[in-house]
């Protein structure tokens, strides 16, 4: 057989080029349109050397030598044309002869020494089922795939047999093998790769795969006897008409083929998968809305503990996502339906409601879908006003139905995201001020520090102590000494800017740091605290030794002097411990790099 040198014979590459292979089709946002999908070709040529490609043995512990000469190419056509998996076998699979387009979950699980046994009662065992049988065999497998085995006479060989579709059904039967690899037996061979090629039909579309491929195998002449029969006629070439089926013999699904269906899904996950939970639930509203052709979509989140759902997420609903009240468990359409987890298309009138007019629906037809792994529950998904002004059907519901187990995968790694952002805030905040801790104040000024030394900016930072706080405390107690510090927190806040970063250093200590910021700026900016604070309305204040809660304040700023964040927190604390030896309530600076380390009054107020 003669090889290009990209790997595809030159007769596959014929018939590519001649289109005589059905072009695979995928759905893609309509940029001129984005609520609508357009269909885009994938270059017939493309599509021919991926395939092909795919079934070379070379380093595939699944294939072996011994298809054939040219059947490879035959089998890729297809199963491009049918969209589904087709794999020639001469006994246990695998390995195999020859893969054409194989499920990404069957790749996965074959490539397991520790799961292809999984597969030995059904794909293992098919070869030996067809050739007893000497017909076609129809089974579904472990992971939930429908497939048929079929025995082949193919070039004279009677031990040859096909094995095709490894294609869902069913959503329920994806959503089931989805939920293994996620959480159950199959967790541990869950990648990026998994559901690259998954693959949906019905039995109908694997019939006629069948059928095709026993007229393919009639057919069908190897290469090598197809070459040496050319070179002994002068006749003129003429073109084998092509063996594969038109895509309008092929069954599919009502508005989706197989192979767009699959594709979509995988889109699908890639749009809806986002760092950020608030992007991942917006995304999954608008990608779904897009899907199904729906101006309008909302997602609704479970609260367990509240027992209820809130929006979250939403498009084309009239009023903000905040003003929208929670919907309690078992109440309304979208509480019924996660209650009893069965998704429902349906209208208004069908339920003898009445559509509130406040909310401006374009038509009554909704569909409102729970979203749940197992027992697990994790919120509705809620569209509605189809384009057009259509009514949604239990077609719209098949489709949500494949992309649900993705979508609850995504709302999975949100909350696991959302949670890891909560317990990152713990670990840097103060519980009981609500300020940053040490260790946040600790890290950002070696940041902003080094910022500051490499654009030039001035940056300036300051120690914050509450004075006699010990008495205050062993007067009215840790309780009142707590809610001291809550106050002066308070203050701090309503006398910064937004880019300074207030932080409980510790005890009844603050720090502010103040970034691009001069020690002259600094000292207007402490001057306001320190006036904030003693005007402040502290209980029991009237006790303290000043007569009222005050505050002294050490201000300290980058120079050559103090050029590392411990010099600059320690110039900061000695000139607060120079503001207390001087009576309290009043704001110092560090000026040792202008005056031989010594300490100078910024602002000499003391009431």
């Amino acid at each position: 057989m003669k090889v290009a040198q990209t790997g595809v014979s030159e007769a596959a590459t014929r018939r590519c080029r001649a289109g005589l292979v059905p072009p695979i089709r995928r759905l893609v946002p309509d940029r001129g349109k984005p609520s609508h999908y357009r269909e885009s070709p994938v270059k017939s040529s493309q599509h021919c050397r991926a395939r092909i490609d795919d079934s070379r043995p070379e380093g595939n512990p699944q294939l072996k030598e011994g298809a054939p000469a040219g059947w490879e190419e035959v089998q890729t056509d297809m199963a491009a044309a049918s969209g589904i998996s087709l794999l020639l076998v001469d006994g246990h699979q695998p390995p195999a002869l020859a893969i054409s387009s194989n499920n990404s979950i069957c790749a996965t699980l074959q490539s397991s020494k520790k799961h292809v046994k999984l597969c030995d009662p059904f794909c293992g065992q098919a070869h030996a089922r067809a050739l007893e049988a000497k017909t076609i065999t129809h089974y579904r497998c472990h992971a939930g795939l429908h497939c048929f085995a079929m025995p082949l006479d193919l070039a004279g060989r009677k031990d040859l047999a096909v094995i095709g579709g490894r294609a869902f059904a069913r959503g329920a039967d994806y959503r089931e093998t989805a939920e293994r690899f996620r959480t159950g037996d199959l967790r541990e061979l869950s990648s990026d790769e998994l559901f690259q090629n998954v693959i949906f039909a019905d039995e109908a579309t694997l019939d006629h795969a069948a059928l095709r491929v026993e007229q393919a195998a009639r057919r069908f002449t190897p290469t090598a006897e197809a070459e040496a029969a050319e070179q002994t006629t002068d006749a003129p070439e003429t073109p084998e008409p092509p063996i594969e089926i038109q895509p309008e013999d092929v069954v599919v699904l009502p508005d989706h083929d197989p192979a767009e269906l699959a594709d979509s899904i995988r889109t699908f996950a890639e749009q809806i998968d986002a760092s950020e939970p608030a992007h991942t639930y917006d995304s999954i509203v608008a990608r779904s809305a897009d899907l199904l052709r729906a101006e309008r979509g909302s997602l609704l989140l479970y609260d367990s503990s509240a027992n209820q759902l809130t929006m979250t997420a939403a498009r084309g609903i009239p009023s903000p996502i905040d003003e929208v009240a929670p919907i309690a468990l078992g109440q309304g359409i979208a509480g019924t339906v996660l209650r009893e987890n069965r998704p429902l298309v349906a209208t208004i009138d069908e339920l003898g409601r009445a559509s509130d007019p406040e909310r401006r629906y374009k038509t009554k037809s909704f569909i409102s879908y729970p979203i749940a792994i197992g027992d697990r529950r994790f919120g509705v998904l809620n569209l509605a006003d189809k384009i057009g002004g259509g009514v949604y059907d239990l077609h719209d519901l098949s489709v949500i139905d494949l992309v649900a187990p993705q979508i609850a995968l995504a709302l999975e790694r949100a909350a696991w995201q959302q949670r890891a952002n909560q317990f990152q805030l713990m670990s840097i905040t103060d519980p009981l001020t609500g300020l940053h801790n040490r260790r946040y104040l600790e890290a950002r000024l070696t940041e902003e520090l080094s910022r500051s030394k490499r654009y030039n900016y001035p940056l300036s930072f300051m120690m914050i102590d509450i004075d006699d706080f010990k008495i205050y405390n062993d007067r009215n107690g840790h309780q009142a000494g707590d809610r001291a510090l809550e106050i002066t927190a308070q203050r701090l806040k309503a006398a910064l800017r937004k880019v300074d970063v207030a932080s409980r250093y510790g005890g009844e200590e603050f720090s502010i740091l103040l970034p691009q910021t001069s020690l002259e700026e600094a000292a207007v900016i402490a001057d306001r605290i320190r006036r904030e604070i003693m005007n402040a309305q502290f209980p029991h204040g009237s006790t303290q030794p000043l007569g009222r809660v005050t505050v002294s304040i050490g201000l300290s700023t980058l120079s050559p002097a103090l050029d590392s964040a411990e010099a600059i927190i320690r110039a900061a604390d000695r000139a607060l411990y120079h503001a207390k030896g001087h009576g309290k309530n009043r704001a110092y600076a560090y000026q040792g790099a202008q005056s031989g380390s010594r300490q100078a009054s910024v602002q000499p107020h003391d009431k």
